[in-house]
């Protein structure tokens, strides 16, 4: 369970199994590699697992600074560079699926094949009419959840998050102690992430020349 200086940050990784494709799990928003953990000892059967813990969240150091999803992206080349997992099965969930679209873009020689599930691009909307209602409705949803982490009200930010954005009314109370904590903990690097114009952004035609198998899934 190490922790290494990846791209001038000290990141926390672990990896699963001893023999196989190597597979790495990009989480999403507030959460961590524990996000990961119902799934990685049957996968560390058949690959070698890498999950870690991004940039500001969990264990991995956060910098007194405004980051932005591009650091995310060499984050991840690098760590896959340093560990030599080139190429690999590479999966991201939710704004983890962002980072792994955005790094298929960047450095698709890093891929083996590419699955990304529910990536929160609804910048992709923003030219839509018929979207814009909807948009709007999220857009102030996130922007409600930003002034409460500005105030540092993390937790009440945290609650409005799940039951507003991710889950649904009551879904809070229903989460685990540990899993309130890290999204509790993990709620200032979510403020960064509202406050980059890029997170939720993508040019989809730079993923064009994108030629090795993917799969988009969501519920």
């Amino acid at each position: 369970m190490p922790f290494d200086k990846i791209n001038g940050v000290n990141l926390y990784w672990e990896l699963a199994g001893s023999k196989g494709e190597p597979l790495i799990l990009v989480h999403g928003s507030w959460g961590d590699h524990h996000n990961w953990d119902n799934v990685v000892t049957e996968l560390s059967k058949t690959f070698r697992v890498l999950t870690y813990d991004r940039r500001g969240h969990s264990r991995s150091e956060r910098l007194n600074e405004q980051g932005n999803i591009e650091q995310d992206v060499a984050d991840l080349i690098a760590l896959i560079e340093y560990l030599n997992l080139s190429p690999a099965h590479i999966i991201g969930n939710s704004g983890g699926a962002v980072i792994v679209l955005r790094t298929a873009m960047r450095k698709p020689s890093v891929f083996k094949t590419l699955v990304v599930h529910e990536p929160p691009l609804i910048g992709l909307l923003k030219d839509t009419p018929e979207a814009k209602p909807m948009l709007q409705i999220v857009n102030d949803r996130i922007e409600a959840v930003a002034n409460l982490i500005a105030k540092g009200e993390n937790e009440q930010a945290a609650k409005l998050f799940v039951e507003t954005i991710a889950f649904g009314e009551g879904a809070w109370q229903q989460l685990p102690t540990q899993v309130k904590q890290t999204f509790i903990y993990n709620a200032p690097t979510f403020y960064d992430e509202v406050h980059d114009p890029e997170s939720l952004e993508i040019d989809a035609n730079k993923l064009t020349n994108f030629d090795k198998p993917a799969l988009l899934t969501n519920y």
